[in-house]
């Protein structure tokens, strides 16, 4: 019997990465779940997996695109039960570089997805008699780094997303928490490796997370184990946070 067994789930930027991870893990563990992507490669990660994945093209800055999202989801699985907001954009910007159009992109990605998507998914997951909702941050969220301007903001503020759908949706059995991801072995950082940058030497485990070790975390908000826990923040880091 799988923890998942019955559910259905929403994972955005579910093409690649730590998004593709939680996909193939919350289907292993018996929920039927919608892939959902601006990368046509979803469709072909959704066929790798089976019939319990539906890949959804989805552009999680717009409000038509998550209207259509939830439709697909609910006309193929029922309500929706789980939603991960991990799409999300990050990279260097030095403040001096960083123009008010690429702010924009980077807040309309990373932060207003955020609230689109909630407000989207809980009519549904109401009609399903509640859910957990789990934004994935970053360790960014607490911290900054030098060039990290744009992509501390919005990592930041889905912490205060988090916190007040939490004390708002609390009355319709619906968690809301948020996930702190630390230096993930993923497409985003791919360049930054390829460049042989060490992004680990200030943290106690010294490595980066694979992206099934997110998974191992997220799996769990999404489960009824984690049924007491909602807007509170959940690190998966190797410690580098611990000197903040």
């Amino acid at each position: 019997m799988g923890r998942l067994d019955g559910k259905v789930a929403v994972v955005t930027g579910g093409a690649q990465g730590m998004g593709f991870a939680h996909v193939k893990r919350f289907a292993v563990e018996g929920a039927r779940v919608a892939l959902t992507d601006v990368n046509p490669l979803g469709a072909d990660r959704a066929r790798e997996i089976g019939s319990e994945v539906l890949f959804v093209h989805h552009d999680v800055a717009k409000a038509e695109s998550w209207k259509n999202a939830v439709q697909q989801t609910e006309a193929r699985f029922g309500p929706i039960n789980i939603l991960v907001n991990n799409a999300a954009i990050g990279y260097q910007v030095l403040f001096d570089d960083l123009n008010e159009a690429e702010y924009r992109k980077f807040f309309e990605i990373n932060q207003l997805s955020i609230f689109l998507g909630m407000k989207a998914v809980v009519p549904s997951m109401r009609r399903s008699g509640g859910g957990s909702i789990i934004n994935v941050s970053s360790t960014c969220g607490f911290l900054a780094l030098r060039g990290t301007v744009a992509y501390t903001s919005t990592k930041f503020a889905v912490r205060g997303l988090t916190k007040g759908a939490a004390m708002d949706l609390g009355s319709d059995n619906i968690r809301v928490n948020s996930v702190h991801p630390g230096v993930t072995r993923t497409p985003m950082l791919a360049q930054a490796i390829a460049q042989g940058a060490d992004l680990t030497t200030r943290q106690p485990i010294n490595r980066m997370a694979e992206p099934d070790e997110v998974a191992n975390l997220v799996l769990y908000l999404a489960s009824d184990e984690s049924s007491y826990s909602t807007g509170s923040e959940f690190v998966v880091d190797g410690g580098i946070t611990s000197a903040h």
